[in-house]
């Protein structure tokens, strides 16, 4: 999925503001379904979308064809990604003092314990296990959107 083919701002408003949100997902059918599931929610996000690892890191990093790139409010990730694990790109965010702040929620299919205490033990802020139906899977993302958009402040960028 391209850049410019997964940016979609969701129609409903939240205080005016506009909280970018970073879904890097390998699977297209489970961004479709994230990004409906964040339709859905009835919030106001500007959603970015990659595919995998170093993608992410060069999106929050504002390099190669991400200069322009705004900072994410929060991330949604994926742990099984290519080229870049979702456990890497998370060591790698909560290592680097601009990035750390951001809220990583990991959106994963994995219930393996492993992974859950590893994902934890980098600072994960969440992990969810996705639901496999539409509707648990909107749910969740409902309630994720709403907690770190609407209930917490979100620190801010550092300058």
């Amino acid at each position: 999925m391209s850049e410019g083919n997964a940016s979609r701002v969701v129609r409903a408003r939240w205080e005016g503001v506009v909280i970018d949100i970073l879904l890097v997902e390998d699977s297209p059918s489970d961004a479709v379904m994230t990004r409906e599931a964040l339709e859905h929610s009835k919030l106001i996000n500007q959603l970015h979308i990659v595919e995998d690892g170093v993608l992410a890191m060069e999106f929050l990093r504002r390099r190669g064809r991400y200069t322009e790139a705004r900072r994410p409010g929060l991330v949604l990730l994926d742990l099984n990604l290519p080229r870049k694990s979702g456990l890497e790109v998370l060591q790698e965010i909560k290592a680097d003092p601009d990035l750390k702040t951001i809220p990583v929620v990991v959106l994963t299919t994995s219930k393996a314990e492993e992974d859950i205490a590893k994902s934890y033990g980098n600072h994960a802020n969440c992990y969810i296990t996705k639901p496999i139906e539409f509707a648990r899977l909107a749910e969740a993302v409902r309630k994720v959107s709403e907690f770190w958009l609407c209930v917490v402040t979100l620190p801010p960028e550092r300058k």
